[in-house]
């Protein structure tokens, strides 16, 4: 079973590293999603088997299963639940200046050349008269 979470580990650092290269924004939340998948299924498998809880008096120590494993996990969601909340906001800030989620139109759309005055942003869809 193990072997079997490994592979799904793997494959889903595979996948989200390649959608993590894609220009998209949404694919770049996608990928970020998937590579916190695949570290919590990795910290999981690194804890070993399953045990007993570890409360004091319940079973023998040699028996109880590891905690660091699970608050590892723990700390992993709420991380990955925050570096997706910034890029779900990144995202909506970039597609209200420029109505595109496109890192290459982007770069283009909100710089420009040395010399030049700034480019202003578009005032479409801001609710502003």
């Amino acid at each position: 079973m193990s072997v079997l979470l490994a592979f799904a580990a793997a494959f889903l650092f595979a996948t989200g590293t390649w959608m993590l290269l894609q220009r998209r924004l949404s694919r770049i939340l996608i990928g970020v999603g998937l590579v916190g998948h695949g570290a919590n299924i990795l910290l999981l498998t690194s804890g070993g088997g399953g045990g007993v809880s570890p409360i004091i008096g319940t079973a023998d120590a040699s028996e109880f299963t590891d905690p660091l494993p699970q608050a590892l996990v723990l700390t992993s969601i709420v991380i990955t639940f925050g570096v997706t909340a910034f890029l779900l906001a990144l995202g909506y800030r970039s597609w209200r200046i420029t109505t595109t989620t496109s890192w290459r139109t982007t770069s283009r759309t909100a710089s420009s050349p040395v010399g030049e005055a700034p480019i202003e942003p578009s005032r479409r869809g801001t609710g502003r008269a």
